[in-house]
């Protein structure tokens, strides 16, 4: 079974986790949730809109080799704290050495940036490329590069998530979850 790894900061925008973590489980994705395990952490995570969600596992327990993807969603108080955080670069740079997925939307492809992993071709938030490499951004809803998924969004947070469903356990279970969904706006 293909397994992730959501990482979530406090203030991670809330559709973009539950909407990957959803997602991710109805195409038969194994989903941990990770809290950051600073001075200041729980695993009780507040959302960038006041929303509190219950992650499973401390980051720093996370181990590279038991999961198939790093996913990061956004919101820029999560995606700041991603960037900062030792914990959270070192395990994402460790997925890019061992040739593993990453994937993070909205404002996170900013901490993919700060961990030197950015794809050559992204997307992100529109105003974000401003903090990374503006001239290589995509304006596309979801872009794969390179093993690289990134997305722009909460609009586009099924779309990000059902990507992530075909390249870790193929098109006919993308197919399935993006019928059952009704995400008939999603690319084939």
């Amino acid at each position: 079974m293909a397994s992730a790894l959501v990482i979530l900061a406090e203030g991670f925008e809330e559709i973009e986790g539950v909407t990957i973590i959803d997602i991710l489980r109805r195409g038969g994705i194994e989903v941990h949730s990770a809290y950051l395990d600073d001075e200041f952490a729980t695993d009780l995570v507040v959302g960038a809109n006041g929303i509190t969600i219950k992650a499973n596992i401390p980051l720093k327990s996370a181990v590279v080799d038991d999961y198939d993807i790093v996913v990061l969603p956004g919101g820029w108080g999560g995606t700041n704290r991603l960037a900062e955080n030792k914990i959270a670069q070192n395990l994402i740079k460790e997925f890019k050495q061992e040739n593993k997925w990453i994937a993070a939307m909205c404002a996170a492809p900013y901490a993919l940036h700060v961990a030197g992993v950015l794809s050559k071709k992204y997307t992100c938030y529109p105003s974000v490329q401003e903090q990374i490499r503006p001239n290589d951004r995509v304006d596309e809803i979801v872009v794969v590069d390179d093993k690289v998924i990134t997305s722009q969004g909460p609009a586009t947070a099924i779309c990000f998530a059902l990507e992530i469903v075909r390249q870790l356990v193929g098109q006919e279970s993308f197919k399935e979850v993006k019928n059952g969904t009704l995400a008939k706006y999603c690319q084939d």
